[in-house]
């Protein structure tokens, strides 16, 4: 197991999540400072999402012509460069401007990634390293606004910015020296021209990407409209709204990597990768799915948050399916594969919150947020049951 590769994996996930959450704690100062309103910050977060969902898959082939690693640096610099000069923006448009180019940087960190543990780890060790990536994910989701909002105070937001962007570089300089190319110290073989309809025409890979689409709308419940679910319709004030919607993500750290060790367990076992990474992934949205309708139920706000942990904790679990399927039907092209399925769960991520404010709306009653949160894995379960691929997606390319 190539430890060292995956623990600057892991570092370079902790560090980009730091970076992308810099801007939730300072946003009403960020406001005050640029002379701006919520809705323009709001499109301004906005923009990150729906740059980074669109560059997944350009991102992936950059990745696959030029290798991981040399994709991984350039990448590295790129978004801490831009951290450091969002702080810089004299206004509206510029700040616009450079969160969504660093959007499109960090856009090359997993498919990268996975095309690196797809080259140097084991099919029976593939699932914990995928799991260790969700893990770190959470991790640096949580320790992000931790350490923002200890930090502005004695520093300014820009100067919180600047500083966020010196770890990602000290990253890229020392992941630069420190590892060899992953899969080998050549650089990779050329790739004949790619077939690019069959990544929308095959049967798997669309199955594949409508699972991701399905459970990132899901799990983004947590990220988004939660904290205001438990005032509306339990009665909690704000910051104990925000101190439960705090317990989900944490769970999902620990889900991640007790996943990943699972299922290649299951995988070493019993010899199938259809038991270990779809069969695994279908217990797991059943159990989510079956916790949140319980929770629709559940008046307690503890209890809610309580029910919400264990399907954060089994909804990262079955995530670690979707990485480890991709990384082995994608073969050479395991970045632009990846890309696409990740392309597809930001845009369920960031079509959630909107069809969450409407649906809301329509029916003046917030409990039906957690049914559709029920319905979004019940369905995930669903498509896990169909999806069983079968060599690579391009199995005319040797691997």
């Amino acid at each position: 197991m190539p430890y060292r590769l995956l623990l600057f994996l892991c570092l370079a996930t902790v560090v980009a999540y730091v970076q992308r959450t810099a801007m939730s704690v300072p946003a009403k100062t960020i406001q005050a400072d640029l002379g701006i309103g919520p809705k323009e910050l709001g499109l301004v977060m906005g923009v990150w999402y729906w740059v980074y969902a669109a560059c997944q898959l350009p991102s992936g082939w950059l990745a696959d012509r030029l290798g991981s690693k040399p994709a991984l640096v350039l990448f590295a610099v790129g978004w801490s460069v831009l951290t450091g000069l969002a702080g810089l923006a004299g206004g509206f448009g510029g700040l616009l401007a450079v969160w969504g180019l660093m959007g499109a940087a960090q856009a090359g960190l997993f498919p990268c990634a996975t095309k690196a543990i797809g080259a140097t780890v084991p099919k029976t060790g593939q699932a914990f390293a995928s799991g260790l990536l969700a893990c770190s994910m959470a991790l640096g989701g949580a320790l992000g606004p931790f350490l923002t909002g200890r930090l502005l105070g004695p520093l300014t937001w820009p100067q919180v910015f600047a500083l966020y962007a010196i770890p990602g570089l000290v990253w890229a300089a020392a992941f630069a020296v420190a590892v060899r190319r992953p899969g080998g110290t050549a650089p990779p073989a050329a790739l004949p021209p790619m077939a690019w309809s069959r990544l929308w025409t095959d049967n798997p890979m669309r199955l594949l990407c409508l699972q991701q689409f399905l459970r990132a709308s899901a799990v983004a419940f947590f990220y988004t409209w939660f904290p205001q679910f438990l005032q509306e319709t339990r009665g909690v004030t704000e910051k104990a709204a925000g101190d439960l919607a705090a317990w989900p993500p944490l769970a999902g750290m620990f889900g991640g990597l007790l996943g990943g060790v699972f299922s290649d367990w299951v995988l070493r076992r019993t010899g199938s990768a259809r038991l270990a990474r779809q069969g695994m992934a279908v217990g797991a949205m059943a159990v989510c799915s079956t916790v949140a309708t319980v929770a629709y139920f559940t008046p307690d706000p503890r209890g809610v948050a309580g029910l919400l942990c264990v399907a954060g904790f089994f909804g990262m679990a079955g995530g670690v399916s979707g990485y480890a399927v991709a990384i082995a039907y994608g073969g050479r092209r395991v970045a632009t594969v990846f890309g696409t399925m990740n392309m597809c769960g930001n845009v369920g991520a960031g079509l959630f919150p909107f069809a969450v404010g409407n649906l809301v709306a329509w029916t003046g009653d917030w409990n039906t947020a957690m049914l559709l949160f029920a319905g979004l894995f019940a369905a995930d379960g669903v498509i896990w049951a169909f999806l069983d691929p079968k060599g690579t997606l391009y199995p005319e390319e040797p691997t």
